[in-house]
C-alpha cells in the first residue's frame, strides 16, 4: 500500500480489542506538509492508533503507511523517519537527561547538538538533572525535545502537551509551527479542541474507536461551543435568548440562565445588551460534552 502524496495513510484500520474497545475501519490520509490534530475524549482511540502507526501494535485487519512503508512490516525503516512522543512516557530512573539524549542519539544517528541545545533553551529543560528528578511537566518536555531534535520528515505527538504550564504550551505551539515551516509534517492528538486550533490545518475527530469527521476547523465550525451562565441582576430577556440559534439545552432559572452556546459571541451580546447583567462566565465543555450535543442532533 503506497500513496506517494502522503505522510499517513490508512485503509480499514481496525484493532479490535473486544466489547466496543479499540480503533475500527479507520480510513484517513494526511498530507505532506500539514498539522493534522486527531480529536477525541480519552478513551476514543487515538493512542490505539497511534501505536498503529508506530508498528507497536499489530492491526486486527486493515493496514497503515508512513511515506509509503508498511508501518507494520516496515516498523523500523518507519521509526528512521519519525519524531515520536508516546502517550505513556518511559522510565530512565536515575540517567540525566544528557545521557538519554545520548542514548537516543546513538541509536537514531540524526540528532545535532545544536539543535539539542537550542530546543532544551527554548522549553527551560535542564539536562544535567536526573530523570526521577524531573517533575512530569519536564519529563514532558525531555519527550519533545527527543521528538523535535532530529528533525524528522513527520512526527506523530500523542497528547503532547500533557503535563505542561501555559508558557510552555506556547513553546509547543511554535516549535509545531517551525516544523511545518520546514516542511515536516504532524500528526497530533488531543482531546482539547482549543489546542489544535492554535496549529492545526485539519482535524479528523474519533469518537468511540470511530471516526466521526474530518475537516478543516472553519467546516467544523458547528463542533464549537461554551457552557454559557448569565445571572442578571433584574429582568432576563428571555425571548431574545430563546430566540437565539445554537444555544442547546437553555434553561432560565429565576435570573439565571445557562446552556450551551454554538452561535456567535456578537448575538449573545446582543440579546442581553440592555439588561443588567451581574455575572457572565464561558468555558470551553469537554469534548464529550460537545458530541453528546452535537452527534446526538
Amino acid at each position: 500500500m503506497s500513496d506517494g502524496a502522503s505522510a499517513i495513510h490508512t485503509q480499514m484500520l481496525t484493532k479490535d480489542y473486544g466489547a466496543g474497545r479499540g480503533i475500527f475501519d479507520l480510513d484517513l490520509d494526511v498530507a505532506e506538509g500539514e498539522v493534522f490534530g486527531f480529536l477525541g475524549p480519552n478513551g476514543a482511540g487515538k493512542t490505539t492508533t497511534i501505536k498503529l502507526l508506530m508498528g507497536l501494535s499489530h492491526a486486527t485487519r486493515g493496514a497503515a503507511a508512513i511515506f509509503g512503508l508498511d508501518a507494520d512490516r516496515d516498523a523500523v525503516a518507519v521509526k528512521k523517519r519519525v519524531g515520536y512522543v508516546p502517550g505513556e512516557l518511559p522510565q530512565f530512573g536515575g540517567w540525566r537527561g544528557s545521557e538519554i539524549v545520548a542514548y537516543i542519539a546513538g541509536l537514531r544517528g540524526d540528532v545535532d547538538d545544536a539543535a539539542v541545545e537550542a530546543i532544551s533553551k527554548r522549553i527551560d529543560l535542564d539536562l544535567g538533572r536526573k530523570y526521577r528528578e524531573y517533575s512530569h511537566g519536564n519529563k514532558q518536555k525531555l519527550a519533545l525535545l527527543l521528538a523535535f531534535a532530529p528533525r524528522a520528515g513527520l512526527l506523530i505527538l500523542d497528547e503532547p502537551t500533557s503535563g505542561l504550564d501555559p508558557l510552555h504550551q506556547q513553546e509547543f505551539y511554535g516549535l509545531v509551527r517551525d516544523a511545518r515551516s520546514r516542511g515536516a509534517t504532524v500528526f497530533m492528538s488531543s482531546h482539547v479542541l482549543s489546542e489544535v486550533e492554535h496549529v492545526c490545518d485539519r482535524v479528523g475527530i474519533v469518537r468511540e474507536g470511530h471516526l466521526a469527521t474530518v475537516g478543516t476547523l472553519d467546516q467544523l465550525t458547528g463542533i464549537r461551543a461554551h457552557h454559557v451562565r448569565i445571572e442578571f441582576a433584574d429582568a432576563v430577556p428571555a425571548d431574545r435568548l430563546r430566540a437565539l440559534k445554537g444555544f442547546d439545552g437553555l434553561t432560565i432559572d429565576g435570573r439565571r440562565v445557562a446552556g450551551l452556546y454554538r452561535g456567535s459571541f456578537d448575538e449573545l451580546l446582543g440579546a442581553i445588551a440592555g439588561a443588567r447583567v451581574a455575572t457572565l462566565e464561558s468555558r470551553e465543555p469537554t469534548l464529550e460534552e460537545i458530541f453528546l450535543s452535537y452527534y446526538a442532533t
